[in-house]
């Protein structure tokens, strides 16, 4: 039985532990969160980190503002616990590369929370594209949209202070992530705006960002806070056809349905379908993403197996994508 801390009790740390209650492999042992009335009554409830870190746990759960995600992990893995943070990893690349260095020499288990990569959408649509059948993948386009809310500039996650930007380190990190998940490989050219349109906050509202790697697969991303409907969709286009991901599930299932879309080029006979090639959909009603998150880190913890995704690597190779739009869109200085 692996006992598990938890930093942040907000809805990340909720969902995270709920996901752990039906686990028979891990249990939820300490709390802490500035907000004590929001606390789980039947846990032990620490009234700081360092108190956290004192209990009897195996590893910690870092649910927390993102100013703080590095020097917790730090701490975490310096006390000899295991840990799983949620995105962003930290709040700059720099930060992250500290953080590196502890987990690297600790031989610690310490994973990122990017849950894309488990939806079932995402599993099928990166198991066609690399059997090759498809052929190699040419280009990607990218939009991650919110409705926003009538209180979206009174969020935590639009203020520098506590988030390190706005709607692209929040939001936008997971199509990065995706991005660089098909690609398999780095963005080394990149071109990019990111901007505040609408919103009042000092943070942006919005992210656009064109990037090739040195095998000029060249992905466009937008990622916004103006988009007025949630969104979310991720077209890749191959040599023999493309595959989108339109749609993804979530806990409100505001970016629902979730479906893959697969088709085939057909121009070799111009009688036919010219423009308009045969498409299969296959639609996903489950998400059980954050379950298979969580056992993923289990069986790093328990069993030594190497992550599936969210390794140190990955989250080093998305947090310098990030800084790099930042810096060329001449916004952000501390990126």
């Amino acid at each position: 039985m692996i006992k598990a801390g938890m930093a942040g009790f907000g809805k990340m740390g909720r969902i995270r532990a709920a996901e752990i209650a039906k686990n028979r492999q891990i249990t939820l042992a300490a709390v802490y969160d500035i907000d004590k009335n929001i606390l789980p009554a039947d846990v032990h409830i620490c009234d700081d980190f360092d108190c956290l870190l004192e209990q009897d746990i195996d590893s910690v759960f870092i649910c927390t503002y993102n100013n703080v995600t590095a020097e917790y992990t730090k701490k975490a893995l310096l006390a000899g616990k295991h840990v799983f943070c949620e995105k962003p990893p930290a709040t700059t690349y720099s930060e992250l590369k500290e953080v590196e260095e502890v987990a690297k020499s600790s031989g610690l288990v310490l994973k990122y929370g990017f849950n894309h990569r488990f939806h079932y959408s995402v599993i099928k649509a990166k198991e066609i594209i690399d059997s090759g059948s498809y052929g190699r993948i040419l280009w990607m386009r990218g939009v991650y949209g919110k409705a926003g809310s009538i209180d979206y500039d009174k969020n935590w996650r639009n203020y520098r202070k506590y988030s390190g930007g706005g709607i692209l380190i929040d939001q936008g990190i997971h199509m990065l992530d995706l991005m660089l998940h098909f690609a398999g490989e780095p963005f080394t050219k990149i071109n990019s705006f990111v901007t505040s349109l609408y919103w009042k906050v000092e943070a942006e509202d919005n992210a656009f960002a064109i990037m090739q790697t040195d095998k000029s697969v060249t992905a466009m991303l937008h990622s916004s806070a103006t988009q007025w409907r949630h969104k979310f969709l991720l077209e890749i286009c191959l040599e023999d056809g493309f595959v989108n991901l339109d749609g993804i599930l979530s806990a409100t299932r505001s970016y629902a349905p979730e479906k893959l879309v697969t088709g085939r080029r057909e121009f070799e006979d111009v009688t036919f379908a010219m423009g308009k090639p045969k498409e299969e959909t296959t639609w996903f009603e489950y998400d059980d993403s954050w379950k298979l998150e969580l056992e993923d880190f289990i069986s790093a913890v328990a069993e030594g197996a190497p992550l599936k995704h969210g390794s140190i690597d990955e989250a080093l190779g998305v947090m310098e994508l990030v800084d790099r739009i930042y810096r060329n869109s001449g916004v952000c200085d501390a990126h």
